[in-house]
């Protein structure tokens, strides 16, 4: 009779934890909004002015009073030249458009759900292409810390020695540097904007997590039974380490794949927040964040909420499901 394996027990350990299964919903929805606004379905025109600067949210009450007063105010407030040489034809303009019934732009009332930002862009849009940048530097920065984390505490691990020396060098100048002044050290040398530098920051500082627990369980796996066969029968060292190691420490990795998720995109926010993150033009709730500390000032709260909501969901939904994943990875729990 076959014994089912380690990821089908896990498998079905996750699907009888509820708490578990609504967090995997809410990233699978989050990763679904990031194709979709990758594909340009969904909030392709966040940068366009689609409303007053500051419009408040729609689900206010009196907000399309308040921001048909704020546009008449703003109207109003604009000096008349007597100099201009295309006042009356604008004048005539103005006077055919209420005719036909057509209002002006500032005075146009689009129902946004979370408001628009000083520039008059939607803050939903603004918060969905958000967080296809967090989501796409959170992943690669991950993925990138991952890969070079398992290989170096492979090869440690694996050889012990000298290599194994060499490792745990880089691995204490690492660690005892505080991670965000690592951070802004490897991002002052890049001296460059954008999603790429970001990924690259990431993933050459948050590598240690994974090579500590990686050497740990290739020191341990490498004397097994299983090993010593491989080794008796000719197989190489590299062979032994990716190809009969690797299958039995790789739930390792994908718990730490997920850890670093939540912290890279906590880590963008970051530096977005301090002005080493995406350049202009791209959007990301770190950038969001930037811009709502002025606006907070002026009583404009909304996008500071929408950002700050988006990620707490996400980063929360990714906790569970980082716990509930490193639980039914572990085979001491039945």
């Amino acid at each position: 009779m076959h014994s089912a394996g380690l990821w089908t027990l896990a498998w079905r350990r996750l699907r009888q934890d509820r708490l578990a299964m609504a967090a995997l919903a809410v990233v699978a929805g989050f990763l679904l909004l990031v194709l979709l606004t990758a594909s340009g379905l969904l909030a392709a025109d966040w940068e366009d002015e689609v409303a007053i600067n500051y419009a408040p949210p729609s689900f206010l009450a009196g907000a399309p009073a308040a921001q048909a007063r704020q546009a008449r105010a703003a109207a109003a407030a604009l000096p008349a030249n007597p100099a201009d040489p295309l006042a009356p034809e604008i004048a005539a303009l103005r006077a055919e458009l209420a005719r036909a019934g057509v209002r002006p732009p500032a005075e146009r009332l689009p129902s946004l759900p979370f408001g628009a930002d000083k520039w008059g862009h939607d803050v939903l849009a603004k918060t969905l292409q958000g967080a296809r940048t967090s989501l796409v530097v959170g992943f690669a920065a991950a993925l990138l810390a991952v890969a070079i984390g398992t290989a170096l505490g492979a090869v440690a691990g694996f050889f012990g020695g000298w290599v194994d020396a060499v490792c745990n060098w880089a691995y204490a100048v690492f660690t005892a540097i505080p991670n965000i002044l690592m951070i802004l050290a490897v991002a002052a040398v890049l001296q460059q904007k954008g999603v790429l530098s970001i990924v690259l920051i990431l993933g050459l500082t948050s590598w240690t997590g994974p090579y500590r627990l990686v050497r740990a369980e290739y020191l341990k796996h490498r004397v097994r039974e299983y090993v010593q066969a491989a080794r008796a029968i000719g197989a190489s060292s590299w062979r032994q380490i990716f190809v009969h190691i690797f299958p039995n420490v790789s739930h390792v990795t994908l718990v730490q794949t997920s850890i670093l998720v939540v912290g890279c995109i906590k880590a963008e926010v970051v530096l977005s927040f301090l002005g080493f993150g995406v350049p202009v033009g791209v959007v990301s709730w770190g950038s969001m964040l930037n811009e709502a500390q002025n606006e907070l000032i002026l009583g404009k709260w909304w996008q500071l909420t929408a950002a700050a909501s988006a990620m707490a969901v996400l980063v929360t939904a990714f906790s569970l499901l980082t716990d509930a994943l490193r639980d039914a990875l572990d085979p001491k729990i039945k």
